[in-house]
């Protein structure tokens, strides 16, 4: 007697392109949304979620989502912005340490970048304030060590190292959001292809192209393991730095197991260290007028300092 069988095969997405992983069909950030608010209603335990609570704050997908949008700086050639941001950076990072109002017109760039794409600004901001701490924890002795007056205004005096502590927050501002921008309207798979045919040794576009992909993979693991912890946590309290350490370390740990078997899937597959990347268009007039224009205007911000000239027009004073 035969029996008829029926095989199904469910394909999941990838989540470097679709922004899912960990739950099919659904979008990552939701998913884990969704599971972490189901669990804590069940469980009850608090303070156990700070991974997902990250990882649905920074919204790593949604880079990917906001890459395949069309618009004027989404069609710019790949090559072209990069090579228009990283001078952007190196001319921001030129300034002296205590140069302020001479930056405040470079906000220009990311500004018009974030319009012209029409990136939302929440998905800027968010991503700043995650990493914004690193950068206040470079500059937070630089008030104690440095605390010669240099600005007088009215019973407020200003020290050296207050003026070189917002310096250096305004300059992260500045790349930062010229980072992230520039993946928000390019995508990382056509950013990789334009830097390798800019001459960036392939080894580095690899590396790069990987670290990104398996950012939604670390993210993953964290999130099973907080869902694992709250399941078989009955007590209504948050966790101690211990604990929180412990699962750092067991993260390092399931990465380094998931790396090996994510790269012994890859050797199966054929996979002989090098990865195709899509081939970038021709250069169009329009990249390099974008080019022209911007580096136009940074070499003049640079020379002379808009800020100051502006306030002295304004206020009727010679500049």
């Amino acid at each position: 007697m035969l029996r008829r069988i029926t095989i199904r095969c469910y394909v999941l997405p990838q989540p470097w392109r679709t922004g899912t992983a960990g739950v099919a069909g659904r979008p990552w950030r939701e998913g884990v949304r969704s599971i972490s608010d189901k669990d804590r209603a069940t469980t009850g335990a608090a303070g156990t979620t700070l991974f997902m609570k990250l990882a649905d704050w920074t919204e790593l997908g949604r880079m990917d989502e906001l890459a395949c949008m069309d618009s004027p700086v989404h069609r710019l050639d790949a090559r072209t912005k990069a090579l228009v941001t990283l001078a952007f950076v190196a001319v921001v990072m030129s300034f002296p340490r205590r140069e302020i109002s001479a930056l405040m017109p470079f906000l220009l760039y990311p500004v018009v970048l974030t319009s012209a794409g029409r990136i939302p600004a929440r998905q800027i901001f968010r991503k700043l304030l995650v990493a914004a701490p690193f950068a206040v924890l470079v500059a937070i002795f630089n008030p104690v060590l440095d605390r010669q007056p240099v600005n007088i205004a009215g019973p407020f005096v200003m020290t050296g190292g207050w003026i070189s502590f917002s310096s250096v927050v305004l300059r992260f501002v500045l790349t930062a959001w010229a980072a992230l921008a520039l993946v928000a309207c390019t995508g990382m798979n056509r950013l990789c292809a334009g830097l390798e045919q800019l001459g960036v040794p392939r080894v580095f576009v690899v590396q790069l192209l990987f670290l990104y992909r398996y950012l939604f993979v670390v993210a993953d693991e964290a999130a099973k393991m907080t869902r694992a912890l709250e399941l078989r946590s009955g007590e209504k309290r948050a966790m101690s730095l211990r604990v929180y350490g412990s699962i750092v370390g067991q993260l390092l740990l399931r990465s380094v197991d998931r790396a090996q078997r994510v790269y012994r899937a890859m050797k199966a597959r054929g996979f002989d260290g090098e990865i195709r990347l899509p081939d970038s268009p021709r250069l169009h007039p329009a990249d390099a007028f974008f080019a022209a224009a911007c580096i136009a205007f940074f070499a003049a911000a640079r020379i002379w300092n808009i800020a100051d000239m502006l306030g002295s027009m304004l206020a009727g004073r010679p500049a």
